[in-house]
């Protein structure tokens, strides 16, 4: 019986993991100016876990984001001015 109550916590765990991940990949969501712009940027990234996390949070903070897929960051300085620990972009 404590290995089915296991199974339920791991499951209950994935569920609300997955449940935060899918509102985090919303990327234009809440907040955004032009949502179709913030999706197509923050989908066309690489390693999508934490481009998609940065990305969400940025066309929440800055409301929009460059051109195109990537790149292109002189255009929006909220944008090209957030970076890691590093002094590399945050965002692609």
């Amino acid at each position: 019986m404590a290995c089915f109550s296991r199974l339920q916590s791991r499951f209950l765990f994935f569920l609300i993991t997955s449940m935060l991940f899918f509102e985090v990949s919303k990327a234009g969501g809440k907040g955004s100016l032009r949502p179709e712009a913030c999706d197509y940027r923050c989908l066309a990234a690489s390693h999508q876990m934490p481009r998609l996390f940065f990305c969400s949070k940025y066309c929440a903070k800055c409301l929009c984001v460059p051109s195109g897929a990537y790149g292109h960051m002189e255009e929006r300085p909220c944008y090209d001015n957030w970076t890691t620990k590093e002094g590399k972009p945050k965002c692609p």
